[in-house]
């Protein structure tokens, strides 16, 4: 199989970027209440700091907190990130800011987000009530509502983390710290770990400080960040080479044009040669895993046994097939996937007005995208909608239309992610698969394929939130490829 080798680095972007700024608004942001003074902490962190953001070691954005305390004793929180991404040598930019309102308690009382990049805005505005969060967003011409049910109340922690230096804390001691992610507009949980107090030299600038270390885990990825004795993030690192450093404003607004390219840092070289993809019905792959992780490898059209998966390549159904009844909600309609949204229910019976059966209408649903999307980064949550009106994206954006539109004439979709073979190197991607005759078919927008080529490793499934798992594979995950048939 040929394919245009700028075309594939253009639409295979990796969600490292999800990872990174979702993990900026984690670590700051809605937080569960520990046995701590939270006030006190944010009492101590009312003056303005900075933070750079350096991708292998070259610095290509910062992060700036302020919290500021109100007459009533409430607080009013602003965060700013910038960040420039070099992908395939051209710069994309990067925004996004928050504003929070915290009561006399700490508790969340009401937020606005903002997430700008090159073609994509999202702008988020809610209110907690009770235990929800009430929220609406908006990506240019549409806004949306909805509701999330929350176990508590959500608190929040600013950029000071002094609440996990209490008195008898204890090298091995863990948290569990449940959240709200604005980014993802759900919640999520990490497990955060003491690791003791200890030397830690920090390279950018130049001298070695007696540090405590903690460890988090979110969605399966490590995060280490290190603490001075009054609670300040003095460094913390990220999957793939993000490290951010405590830094004065005048250094960490200091960013270089362009970073070091992205796309290559977060590739999995692939052991072996790889034959013609195109003439393969099934293949093998010895893969070596996070022992720590836990992925669902041995499902649909893969077989994984003893760290060797198989893929076999789905036969098409013929004429005659029929789409599955939806019994798993895979024909709801989501925030980023609205299924229900009129501009989408009307643009799929448009594209399958000449159809004459099922298949012809998943057949003409691929076509249309692939055909109508421009192929580009957008550095966005995929968002469906906004993709339609667009007419823009990369495989995250493809695949987010390509299942509205499908579950809007009730069709199950549902969108898968993993990694896929190009030149040597296997790059994270996401694309979709159908159910027909009672089976999961694998499917590619991006690259016109149906199936799609076995060289597609599926590791989850679901959107952004699922997605953000394959986190945890970043630097940890080889592949070997072993022998195929055609």
């Amino acid at each position: 199989m040929k394919i245009n080798v700028k075309k594939l680095f253009r639409i295979i972007i990796p969600i490292v970027w999800l990872i990174l700024f979702g993990r900026l608004l984690s670590r700051d942001y809605f937080i569960e209440k520990l046995d701590i003074r939270e006030k006190q902490a944010i009492q101590r962190g009312l003056e303005e700091s900075y933070m750079g953001i350096y991708f292998k070691n070259e610095r290509i954005g910062y992060v700036k907190n302020h919290v500021v305390k109100n007459a009533n004793d409430s607080f009013n929180l602003e965060q700013e990130a910038v960040m420039n991404l070099n992908i395939l040598d051209n710069t994309y930019p990067v925004k996004m800011s928050l504003s929070a309102e915290l009561n006399n308690e700490s508790l969340l009382k009401n937020f606005r987000f903002n997430l700008i990049s090159t073609f994509y805005e999202l702008h988020a505005t809610g209110e907690v009530v009770g235990n929800e969060v009430h929220y609406s967003m908006n990506t240019g011409k549409d806004e949306s509502s909805n509701i999330i049910q929350l176990n508590d109340a959500p608190f929040i922690s600013t950029h000071m983390r002094s609440y996990l230096l209490h008195n008898d804390i204890k090298e091995g001691e863990k948290y569990k710290i449940p959240y709200f992610d604005p980014v993802t507009m759900s919640g999520q949980e990490s497990i955060i770990e003491y690791k003791g107090f200890k030397k830690e030299f920090i390279r950018e600038k130049g001298r070695i400080y007696n540090l405590h270390h903690f460890v988090e885990s979110i969605a399966g990825m490590r995060i280490d960040f290190f603490l001075d004795q009054d609670g300040n993030v003095i460094k913390e690192t990220s999957p793939v080479g993000f490290v951010f450093y405590s830094e004065p404003e005048f250094r960490a607004k200091d960013i270089i044009s362009k970073g070091k390219e992205l796309l290559g840092a977060v590739s999995v070289p692939a052991i072996g040669e790889m034959h013609n993809l195109s003439e393969l019905s099934t293949i093998s792959y010895r893969l070596t895993l996070p022992e720590d992780q836990n992925f669902n490898l041995n499902q649909d059209r893969q077989v994984f046994n003893n760290n060797i998966l198989v893929i076999d390549k789905e036969e098409m159904p013929d004429e005659n097939a029929s789409i599955c009844i939806d019994d798993n909600d895979l024909l709801k309609a989501t925030p980023y996937i609205q299924s229900d949204n009129k501009f989408i229910m009307e643009q799929a019976e448009t594209i399958i007005s000449n159809a004459n059966n099922d298949l012809q209408k998943v057949e003409a649903l691929i076509n249309w995208v692939y055909v109508n999307i421009e192929k580009k980064p957008v550095l966005s949550i995929p968002d469906a909608v906004t993709t339609l009106r667009t007419r823009v994206g990369d495989c995250n954006e493809h695949a987010a239309l390509f299942a509205a539109l499908s579950r809007s004439v009730s069709i199950p979709a549902r969108v898968a992610a993993g990694v896929t073979y190009h030149n040597g190197k296997f790059y994270y991607h996401a694309w979709n698969e159908v159910c027909i005759n009672g089976k999961w078919i694998s499917l590619d927008t991006t690259n016109n394929q149906f199936p799609a080529d076995l060289s597609h490793i599926k590791f989850v499934e679901g959107e952004t939130i699922e997605q953000v798992k394959i986190g945890a594979l970043l630097g940890r995950l080889t592949i070997q490829i072993l022998g195929s048939n055609s």
